[in-house]
């Protein structure tokens, strides 16, 4: 199964830099973020408590 950016929805699939994190707000949702938008600090919403970060 394909993995997707968070963010972008880009598929990051054994790409370098990607990182997996649970919701900081519920622990519920796994995020996914590509090097790219954790470098440009890009916005990502979670879908049951309405946590957004970056902060």
């Amino acid at each position: 199964m394909a993995d997707f950016c968070s963010s972008c929805k880009k598929q990051i699939t054994n790409l370098k830099g990607t990182a997996r994190l649970s919701c900081p707000g519920c622990g519920k949702v796994d995020f996914i973020r590509c090097m790219g938008c954790r470098a440009n600090a890009v916005r990502y919403v979670c879908h049951e408590c309405g946590f957004s970060g970056p902060n």
